[in-house]
């Protein structure tokens, strides 16, 4: 396919197939004005085998891993969706000499959360004879391919070239791929190439693919992959999307993508406290082991994300002060400090993704999201309430409201933290429970109470590094301007807090009427 290189990398991949009789012509691209030459290229036959778990884990979530040979860019491909039309493709060359059904490691990491410590092995080999068309613009520059395969597939035992039962299809089918140059170019215009030149192949007689890819035809009728209904009542519905999520963030943080750490840690806070607020719906007893495990999940990669959160705000911070106030060896202690704790973090993160602990967690997960709830909001088991939620933010407030009356009127962080933990909890109880009003005003309160955290978090970390900087003989100025900077920002959260939560009291009344 257009721009595919034969080394090891990663590439975006925008395409659509389609379904088409063996008589079917051969489309033409003449009057499109984008296309100003069409370059015919020599026919190639592409061998493919495909890898997945014996529950063809890898296909449930609609990804791909293949060991291809032939054409440009043969090696080791691993697809994952990324949109309707796109999927992303890591890319891995074939190493002589090495077992051939032994799946390179850094693409097996890339989808551990899913295959976990399964085996992986051959599911199918797909044999394709493929006749390339190369649309080029007026620019020189490849536009897309066209290719039209002829395909024969085998299942079950021979999709490894050994013995025993298998199956063998054979059909015809049309790709059609934008090059990387018009696939990166901005989402309108290659939507709307791609539709423009998908009309042709529809005109010519092509129906829209049944399904999303080869192996996806293959499987589904040799051994369909089982139908996962969704959850019924909202709670578990909301579980089960979620920890579809934690997956998905799983493999942002094992890439190091920008925010993925927050996300996966906020992800596992969900599923926990939605799971504490419904423990009977889904036959957890008080103190289950799966709420044990979501917390230290989330702790381990609290570590990682609370260095993350220091960098970018000692960072920004001091971008924003007069150079002049920047004095000594400031961003070395603070920026740089937080970013070396920070992939510090990630690498024991990644330690605790790797480990059968986790696995056996996402296996735990996964069992209680797919069976029935145990009981139904009409039967013995309390369902999770949102006015239950909201008593404990009000019993909470109520509490460092007493606590900051004997304290010269400033509540303890710790009670307005505690404040936070419980509109967090109420956020997303309402929110799984479609109550966006009560989830919003909950957020503003959470939003509000996590910039005084913080705050403070910052302000025990200042005050340790300008000890260690005056141990060193540096300059201290600069660390007390970023202290009474945060000092200042906490105040001003402690002083927003009674109308939020004024605003927080009138949403949950409205929602009761």
């Amino acid at each position: 396919m257009p721009g595919k290189a034969s080394k090891t990398g990663r590439h975006q991949e925008v395409e659509r197939k389609f379904d088409v009789g063996e008589s079917t012509v051969t489309p033409s691209f003449e009057g499109i004005a984008a296309v100003t030459r069409v370059e015919n290229s020599p026919p190639q036959t592409l061998d493919a085998v495909y890898f997945d778990t014996p529950g063809q884990d890898l296909a449930r979530h609609r990804i791909t891993l293949r060991r291809r040979t032939g054409g440009p860019d043969a090696g080791w491909h691993l697809k994952l969706p990324s949109g309707p039309d796109s999927r992303t493709e890591i890319h891995a060359p074939i190493t002589d000499g090495a077992d051939e059904n032994a799946v390179p490691p850094e693409l097996l990491d890339v989808v551990l959360a899913i295959v976990r410590d399964r085996p992986v092995c051959p599911v199918a080999r797909i044999s394709t004879r493929r006749e390339t068309q190369t649309l080029y613009g007026a620019d020189g520059a490849a536009l897309a391919e066209f290719c039209n395969d002829h395909v024969t597939a085998w299942s079950g035992g021979s999709a490894d070239g050994g013995e025993g039962e298998s199956s063998e299809q054979q059909w015809h089918e049309w790709e059609l791929e934008l090059s990387e140059q018009a696939a990166s170019t901005n989402g309108a215009a290659a939507h709307d190439l791609l539709n423009r030149l998908s009309n042709r192949l529809l005109d010519a007689g092509a129906a829209p693919a049944g399904h999303g890819s080869k192996l996806a035809r293959v499987l589904d009728s040799s051994a369909p992959i089982p139908h996962r209904t969704p959850p019924a009542d909202p709670v578990h519905r909301a579980v089960a999307q979620h920890v579809e999520e934690l997956l998905v963030w799983d493999r942002a943080v094992r890439e190091d993508v920008e925010d993925s750490v927050h996300q996966m840690r906020v992800t596992t806070r969900k599923i926990r406290s939605l799971l504490r607020e419904s423990q009977d719906s889904f036959g957890l007893a008080d103190g289950a082991w799966v709420l044990d495990e979501l917390r230290e999940l989330a702790a381990v990669l609290g570590v990682a994300r609370d260095a993350e959160v220091l960098a970018e705000r000692y960072q920004r911070q001091l971008d924003q002060l007069d150079r002049a106030l920047v004095r000594g060896p400031v961003r070395e202690r603070l920026v740089e400090g937080a970013k070396r704790r920070y992939q510090a973090g990630l690498r024991r993160s990644l330690i605790a993704m790797r480990s059968k602990r986790y696995f056996r967690l996402l296996d735990a997960l996964e069992e209680l999201v797919t069976k029935r709830p145990i009981a139904t909001f009409g039967q013995n088991a309390e369902p999770i309430n949102i006015e239950r939620a909201y008593r404990r933010v009000r019993k909470a407030a109520k509490a460092a409201a007493v606590a900051g009356d004997g304290d010269g009127g400033h509540p303890p962080n710790e009670a307005l933290h505690r404040i936070r933990k419980r509109a967090k909890q109420l956020r997303y109880t309402a929110a799984a429970m479609g109550v966006d009003g009560v989830a919003q005003q909950a957020k503003a309160i959470q939003t509000l109470l996590g910039d005084h955290q913080d705050s403070v978090v910052s302000q025990e970390h200042l005050l340790q590094q300008t000890d260690a900087a005056h141990a060193a003989g540096e300059d201290t100025f600069t660390y007390g301007l970023l202290y009474q900077q945060e000092a200042d920002l906490a105040e001003r959260c402690r002083a927003h807090l009674d109308s939020a939560l004024r605003a927080l009291d009138k949403a949950v009344r409205k929602a009761r009427h």
